[in-house]
């Protein structure tokens, strides 16, 4: 029993009995460390969980409303067209009257500048038959006749008149 007397035996006993008084406040530190650390990460893995949960929701969310707005977009492409059409069509049926009452109007006009040229032509030809009348009267009738005819018209003149 030797090593009774040894200093280093009781160093190292002295060693054993500071770790095992030490070791049960510091096992008590740790392991109230690692259960706050293990609740720390648990809350932050669940925190992380309820994050993607609210990102997978709202992107979601945002994928619907992409839809809805597409939808939207073509539904007003949709229109856009159809009221193009609507308006090429009435922009043809204006421009087919325009055209129909400018071809009138043309009609019109040349009837307008037909019947004026006949109404020339008449008095022309009233000038022409009253000038050569006249003179075949004043070449061809002599006075006494004149005065015969004249007689005639005025004794006529009141049948005419009634």
């Amino acid at each position: 029993m030797e090593f009774l007397r040894d200093a280093e035996f009781w160093v190292a006993v002295a060693f054993v009995i500071l770790i095992a008084a030490v070791w049960k406040p510091v096992k008590r530190s740790l392991s109230a460390s690692l259960d706050a650390r293990a609740a720390k990460i648990r809350s932050e893995l669940e925190e992380a969980r309820r994050l993607v949960e609210e990102a997978r929701a709202l992107l979601a969310e945002y994928q619907a409303k992409q839809e809805q707005a597409l939808s939207e977009a073509e539904g007003i492409m949709r229109h856009a067209a159809a009221e193009a059409e609507r308006n090429r069509q009435a922009a043809e049926g204006d421009l087919a009257a325009s055209l129909r009452r400018r071809e009138q109007q043309a009609m019109d006009r040349i009837a307008q500048a037909e019947a004026k040229a006949l109404d020339e032509v008449r008095a022309l030809s009233v000038e022409l038959a009253l000038a050569a009348t006249r003179r075949l009267v004043r070449d061809n009738l002599d006075a006494k006749r004149a005065a015969g005819l004249v007689d005639k018209a005025i004794a006529e003149l009141p049948q005419r008149l009634h």
